[in-house]
């Protein structure tokens, strides 16, 4: 049995957890097995070594124009992620795509995929900070909160240890599933995720609750964020009335319903306003907000600031 020849194209700024969460998994697979199950190799625009945000330094032994032949090509960005979406890249991923080879993304890559259109009308994962940016640029992709996505043409993972996840998937399908595990447990990573697990931890988890209503009325909320539905609507589809609405969360969050639900719109506006370039009355609109002036007003309250003065990309 050849190996397989994995390629990551390591973006500037890329994220090095991201990174060693993909090689790692691999050698120990290989060390394990005793046999050379996987090959990787590093691209880089300028073919000589990427720079990670972390600072470090990896040297690599192809450029974007002249990639190996491989079976899987993997993109890793990082931070400030859209500033180094070139046109070297894209063509290396379309030249890929065309030769055959399984090209997925990791971390933040999902959105260089979506910009070279490979994502339409498929699911894919995303870093949880991207979500709303993402969702705004790309209304064609399915977004989902999971790990990772696996059964699409291109695999995403939503990168640090997702990709670990991700990769202990692959080599269960490429080898079994005794092989995953031994690799899991030489990695000392017990808590290896299926690709529905969800990115951030769970609503109960966080909370300590159990509370089915409140997990549930927090789904249509978010659900909903621009075009906000009313605490007495929520209620009703829960079920329940609205003062018991109140009383639950007034338990758990120690505030109100409309608060919370405000509180998430608010929320989804920084994020917006630090992800894209949408004009601020484009965001207001896109939470919820029909004036303009209420929507400033509430946002300098909550974040101390008016709209403009978060103007930017995360960094």
């Amino acid at each position: 049995m050849s190996a397989q020849h994995f390629v990551f194209l390591l973006v500037k700024n890329h994220t090095h957890l991201t990174l060693a969460c993909a090689t790692e998994p691999l050698r120990i697979a290989n060390m394990i097995s005793g046999q050379e199950l996987y090959r990787w190799s590093y691209a880089s625009e300028d073919g000589v070594s990427a720079t990670a945000s972390n600072g470090s330094v990896t040297l690599v032994q192809h450029g974007f124009g002249a990639l190996p032949p491989c079976e899987r090509l993997f993109v890793i960005p990082g931070l400030g992620m859209t500033d180094f979406i070139t046109a070297p890249l894209l063509a290396c991923l379309r030249r890929a795509k065309a030769g055959g080879v399984a090209v997925g993304a990791l971390c933040s890559g999902a959105w260089i995929l979506a910009e070279a259109g490979f994502l339409d009308g498929m699911k894919a994962a995303i870093h949880w900070e991207y979500h709303d940016a993402f969702a705004e640029r790309f209304p064609d992709v399915a977004l989902v909160r999971s790990v990772f996505v696996a059964d699409e043409r291109h695999i995403t993972a939503s990168g640090g240890t997702a990709t670990a996840d991700l990769m202990l998937h692959l080599i269960e399908q490429d080898h079994g599933y005794d092989l995953s595990i031994a690799v899991s447990d030489m990695m000392v990573y017990a808590g290896a995720r299926e690709a529905t697990g969800e990115q951030r931890i769970s609503l109960q988890s966080r909370h300590g609750m159990r509370n089915p209503h409140v997990a549930r009325a927090i789904a249509i909320m978010r659900g909903a964020l621009e075009e906000p539905v009313p605490p007495g609507s929520i209620a009703e589809d829960l079920g329940i009335s609205v003062r018991q609405l109140e009383r639950l969360f007034g338990r758990y969050f120690n505030t109100s319903p409309s608060r919370y639900y405000m509180e998430l719109r608010l929320d989804r506006a920084r994020n917006l306003l630090l992800q894209t370039e949408m004009s601020v009355s484009e965001i207001a609109v896109a939470c919820g907000f029909q004036s303009l002036g209420h929507f400033a007003r509430l946002y300098r309250k909550h974040f101390g600031g008016p709209p403009s003065s978060q103007r930017g990309r995360i960094a």
